[in-house]
């Protein structure tokens, strides 16, 4: 059973975006919408690079749609040659990721995560690393 967590610190929401494997739920307060998506690190000899997908169909473990990839947690999306920088997911999720990295949790913003670990995406059970979003073996890998 999984345990879904609202995150309020924007470090937190910053670290756990960037786990390595991580699936989150943007919810915006003032309109109702949400969306779901996920970064999945993939390093190379020239370091990480993070994949960004949103989730566009009923299988939330599968049908991921690519949005574009960003290669250091502090840059912005970049949507590549795949991608579509005009996609209103892709915008929502570069200004989430921009507004985190200044430190900025924005109000009307919920940051939800689904209760599995953001680097190897293991059920979380213990209160603590619910809330970390971390379990505690990779919270050690840190």
């Amino acid at each position: 059973m999984t345990h879904a967590h609202l995150i309020t610190d924007p470090a937190d929401a910053l670290t756990f975006a960037f786990g390595g494997n991580a699936r989150f739920t943007l919810v915006s307060q003032k309109t109702g919408n949400r969306k779901t998506y996920r970064l999945k690190e993939k390093a190379d000899r020239f370091g990480s690079v993070f994949f960004a997908q949103l989730l566009t169909g009923p299988d939330n473990t599968a049908d991921y749609t690519y949005l574009g990839y960003v290669k250091q947690r502090h840059e912005g999306l970049i949507a590549g040659g795949k991608g579509n920088p005009n996609h209103p997911a892709f915008v929502a999720l570069d200004w989430v990721l921009t507004k985190l990295a200044a430190g900025d949790m924005p109000e009307q913003l919920e940051f939800w995560h689904e209760g599995r670990c953001a680097k190897c995406a293991r059920v979380l059970t213990d209160p603590v690393s619910i809330e970390r979003g971390l379990g505690p073996e990779c919270a050690n890998k840190e």
